[in-house]
């Protein structure tokens, strides 16, 4: 049996036509579009319209998605009461049930027919939000926003956040980070997803599987930590002291290095600017300063580069999101590109079985009696 590299490094798993990365040149695109592209000029319902069917739609489907997402944001009663019933809990613990949930209360869970696959998804995508900002709005004792209809994607999830409309300058900041988020070919939680829709499994469960891999520190947790080494500074000289300090005692500094990517992680170019951005806005321009100095020291010392995760810490505090829904927010985003991934399983299935290179004891091992044994 051929060997392979921990952890399935360098192993070509799919086929897939959703999202391509060349981590030597730095580049991501989804559907052949870059994602400076991307994020220069489309809106996250575009996007996920792209990752969908492979192209961009026209003002008419467009206009379609949108409608659907907006019919399909309500959440079932019994979501919201289990919502209020677990507010000291863990906002992805609770995302991973919740959206376990909204499968029983579907009364097309168990259809796998493309149709209402696609169906799903368009409330997985636009309900997955609901489900944040809803339990953010219950344990913190606020009223539940009812969405806006007259709102995009983006701007309906600060303002049922926040309870106030965002300003432009912030539903875009919001938008590019969806978008920014939505898919990175086959990482933890998206493999995870399609392992389970190979089973020809439902795609509740899929994306259950895959929430709970993105629960993981190493996968979609480390914007938290990124944001709380932050807030530990005064200042820029401060990080300086405190990252030197970390790197000597042999501590990995969140955010920085990438299984995929040898330079800068394209999503973290646009990421920096927001951060600056909205920093300059929000008062917060200080945790954008730190993170450069942080970000230089780093490069100065280990030569890592800035990934996804660095600079979307300060750009969500900046929003004024809490930072226990930093990776709440993540799935938010990556359900459009698990639910692609799973579609495209779905198109062209074969389970996913992977064989083990066997380290065990030689085979064919002498029984001994239990009463002999030593």
């Amino acid at each position: 049996m051929a060997v392979v590299g921990t952890g399935l490094e360098g192993v070509v798993a799919a086929d897939s036509s959703i999202c391509y990365i060349d981590g030597d040149a730095g580049i991501l695109s989804y559907q052949g579009f870059d994602i400076h592209t991307l994020a220069e000029h489309a809106t996250f319902e575009e996007v996920v319209y792209l990752l969908w069917q492979g192209r961009l739609p026209n003002r008419a489907e467009l206009g379609r998605l949108k409608a659907d997402l907006v019919r399909a944001r309500p959440i079932p009663d019994a979501v919201v009461k289990f919502l209020a019933s677990v507010k000291r809990c863990p906002p992805m613990d609770v995302l991973r049930t919740a959206v376990s949930m909204l499968g029983l209360e579907d009364p097309l869970a168990r259809d796998n027919s493309l149709d209402a696959s696609v169906r799903k998804a368009v409330q997985l995508v636009a309900r997955t939000a609901t489900v944040v900002t809803t339990f953010e709005r219950l344990r913190t004792d606020r009223a539940v926003v009812e969405p806006d209809p007259g709102l995009g994607y983006a701007a309906n999830f600060l303002y049922t956040l926040n309870g106030k409309r965002p300003e432009p300058v912030m539903e875009r900041a919001m938008d590019v980070a969806l978008i920014l988020h939505a898919d990175h070919e086959l990482n933890a939680s998206t493999f995870a997803a399609r392992v389970v829709a190979a089973t020809l499994s439902d795609i509740y469960s899929a994306v259950t599987a895959a929430i709970g891999a993105l629960k993981g520190p190493l996968h979609g947790g480390a914007n938290e930590e990124v944001i709380r080494l932050l807030l530990e500074v005064k200042n820029a000289d401060h990080a300086v002291e405190v990252v030197r300090e970390k790197l000597e005692k042999k501590i990995k500094i969140p955010g920085f290095g990438h299984r995929v990517y040898r330079t800068e992680d394209p999503r973290a170019t646009h990421l920096r600017r927001l951060s600056e951005e909205l920093g300059r806005r929000t008062n917060h321009l200080n945790l954008y300063l730190i993170s450069r100095e942080v970000e230089q020291t780093i490069q100065r010392a280990k030569g890592l580069n800035a990934n996804v995760d660095f600079y979307s810490a300060s750009t969500y505090y900046s929003l004024g999101i809490s930072i226990d829904l930093f990776t709440p927010i993540f799935a938010v985003s990556r359900m459009s590109g698990w639910t692609a991934h799973v579609l495209e399983q779905y198109r062209n299935n074969r389970l996913i079985r992977p064989r083990a290179d066997y380290k065990g004891a030689p085979v064919g091992q002498h029984w001994v009696p239990l009463a002999d044994r030593a």
